[in-house]
């Protein structure tokens, strides 16, 4: 990240300042663990358009977290949601370019976690628009993801843990040269969404453990 961006950075976090909510104890029930866009469309470098087009350590960081996590749940069989981008080729998804359509691979697990596709503990499904909540709405009315609430009786607030998460960089030089599409780039975009979480009632954390730190 170049100086002026650096700099553009760090007068947001100034002007729409948040804290933390420290730590997450998981607790012995009641919680689950939700996985958004773990795909290579998203994480793997080189995969597609709106993949890291060279190693970023903040979606490196990302998927370690998740694999973490994802072990630590289902050495205790703890429920797990994740949900996969993925998109049919006639069924374009403005102002984003082409990305996770199916039959490329862009829209399968990342390697370190392809091994969630065996776990009995883990309901996976695939979204086929940006908003995951919309795209479990059934015909009926009904939600696969309330559904899965319902069954695993999931009490936990949300929260989203900082570390765990990132967003894909398309820097505006990149995205002036993509007809349609709109800059995103990933630090700016990445503490607006933990702001944006934050204003919406979730509660950010900084680290989830099982024990609390000493």
């Amino acid at each position: 990240m170049g100086s002026e961006a650096a700099a553009a950075v760090d007068l947001l976090r100034s002007q729409i300042p948040f804290q933390t909510d420290g730590e997450l104890v998981l607790p012995p029930h009641g919680v689950g663990l939700v996985l958004v866009d773990l795909c290579n469309g998203f994480c793997t470098v080189g995969a597609g358009n709106l993949a890291p087009v060279a190693p970023n350590k903040q979606v490196e960081k990302m998927v370690e977290e998740a694999a973490r996590l994802s072990k630590l749940f289902c050495e205790r069989n703890w429920p797990i949601f994740a949900f996969l981008d993925t998109h049919y080729p006639d069924k374009p998804e403005p102002p984003y370019p082409p990305h996770c359509i199916i039959g490329t691979g862009e829209e399968n697990f990342v390697p370190d976690l392809e091994w969630l596709e065996k776990e009995p503990n883990v309901t996976i499904k695939r979204k086929n628009c940006i908003d995951g909540y919309i795209s479990c709405i059934e015909k009926d009315g009904s939600s696969v993801f309330a559904d899965w609430v319902g069954k695993y009786q999931i009490k936990t607030d949300v929260v989203i843990y900082s570390e765990g998460c990132a967003t894909y960089d398309l820097p505006v030089e990149v995205a002036m040269n993509i007809k349609g599409a709109l800059a995103h780039p990933q630090d700016l975009m990445h503490h607006i969404g933990l702001y944006m979480a934050k204003g919406r009632g979730a509660k950010v954390v900084d680290r989830v453990v099982l024990e609390p730190s000493k």
